[in-house]
């Protein structure tokens, strides 16, 4: 009877441990799908997004391509709580804040200086294989542009 209580209560553990180590549906590689995404004139395509937990906070990498045709990198690291933390390699803003409304939905805002010049909503399907990005940013010529990116989970 010993036993028994004893296997059942690792049993318990462990599955509380799987629970809590889920991993969160952001994290991975998630790739663009162009054929379902509406990106504006004038603004970055990112082509690769990635979310790996680094400690307790976040990173996310975001790789593509500029009106331009160059390459863009940049890179963030804080946490979803909606304070800005500073962003390196992105001459269109200085700081981004990443907001968590549920478990699939994020909501991020990008600033240049204490101006914000972009807002993004941010959905994994309940699957969590699709993510959709609807943003609205100010572009370089000052003009405000609406994106839907949708990405695949790789």
């Amino acid at each position: 009877m010993k036993l028994k209580a004893i296997f059942a209560t690792l049993v318990v553990c462990l599955a509380t441990a799987a629970v809590c180590l889920a991993a969160d549906p952001f994290t991975g590689t998630w790739k663009l799908n162009e054929g379902k995404s509406k990106v504006a004139a004038g603004t970055v395509k990112n082509t690769t997004v990635t979310y790996e937990m680094t400690g307790d906070s976040i990173k996310v990498t975001l790789d593509g391509v500029a009106a331009d045709g160059k390459a863009t990198h940049d890179e963030w690291t804080g946490k979803f709580d909606g304070k800005d933390y500073p962003v390196t390699g992105n001459p269109m803003t200085d700081t981004r804040a990443y907001k968590k409304i549920n478990d699939h939905t994020l909501e991020a805002t990008g600033k240049k200086g204490d101006k914000v010049v972009l807002t993004a909503k941010i959905t994994v399907s309940a699957d969590g294989k699709t993510r959709t990005v609807v943003a609205t940013q100010t572009t370089a010529d000052g003009k405000k542009v609406t994106s839907t990116a949708v990405y695949d989970k790789q």
